[in-house]
């Protein structure tokens, strides 16, 4: 009798154990940016997660488990021809994210994959409709047509491009050294066109001084005197005045030599005469 009671306490200990081994089995833990999918008998059920969930064993399948964090994918393709028939290598970035997790598993096999080949296809396909000065200046409205264009293809998939990111544009050497060259003949003629200008502005301003000059005697008079004082700041320069100068007088000679210092101007003892 107490064998048999033995044997009927073992066997409920071990039922009970196999129980919470059953139980136990079904326990899944899931991060907050985790969801799966829970198929019953093959066919789909719902959505679980984040959390503590529960997968009835041998009846309930997780069919995969889904981030919904932002993810990143690097691509760039080899040597693609743009419209104007430059072969160029574009290196570029996109972050997507899933925003249905339902369609990501049973409308494509593996979403990442298929988001990732529909990138660098459509990178190619917008490198062949642009030419090689709209690749290199317009960088920022390609990306975001790119950005368009993906995310047409993955809204059927429950995915979101957020955004496409060119990082660079790789180009031959030789024609490296030929933009270079158009850079640089560009700056030179800008340069030249400024010169140009400044000489424009300038000869028009020294006719107009000259008009005015000539209308005012006494304002040559006293623009050369004045050319004559900045002439002799120098105390090391020696300055003859010639005698052809306009007369101004020696009081006013005088005061420029003394305000240019002593080793200013020296000027001839029969300056300032009138010569008869």
């Amino acid at each position: 009798m107490q064998i048999d009671l033995m044997m009927l306490t073992f066997a409920i200990v071990l039922l009970a154990f196999f129980a919470l081994l059953f139980i136990a089995s079904g326990i899944k833990v899931l991060k907050e940016w985790e969801r799966v999918a829970i198929l019953r008998l093959g066919k789909f059920k719902h959505i679980k997660g984040p959390g503590i969930i529960f997968v009835v064993p041998m009846l309930d399948k997780i069919a995969m488990k889904v981030s919904l964090r932002l993810l990143t994918y690097a691509f760039k393709t080899e040597r693609s021809l743009t419209k104007d028939n430059v072969p160029v290598v574009v290196d570029a970035v996109m972050y997507f994210r899933v925003i249905d997790v339902e369609k990501a598993i049973l409308t494509v096999e593996r979403y990442a994959v298929a988001v990732e080949l529909a990138a660098q296809t459509t990178l190619r396909e917008t490198i062949g409709k642009i030419t090689l000065d709209e690749l290199l200046s317009e960088r920022d409205q390609i990306a975001e047509h790119m950005q368009e264009l993906i995310d047409e293809k993955t809204e059927h998939w429950g995915v979101k491009v957020t955004a496409v990111e060119i990082r660079d544009v790789v180009i031959p050497s030789a024609l490296q050294d030929a933009m270079s060259r158009e850079a640089q003949a560009e700056r030179e003629r800008r340069a030249r066109v400024t010169l140009a200008r400044a000489e424009l502005e300038a000869s028009e301003n020294m006719l107009l001084a000259a008009r005015k000059y000539e209308q005012s005697e006494v304002g040559l008079v006293l623009r050369t005197w004045n050319i004559m004082q900045e002439i002799s700041k120098n105390a090391n320069l020696i300055i003859m005045v010639p005698a052809t100068i306009p007369e101004v007088g020696t009081t006013a000679a005088t005061a420029v030599a003394l305000s240019a210092g002593t080793g200013g101007m020296k000027m001839p003892k029969d300056k300032g005469m009138v010569q008869k």
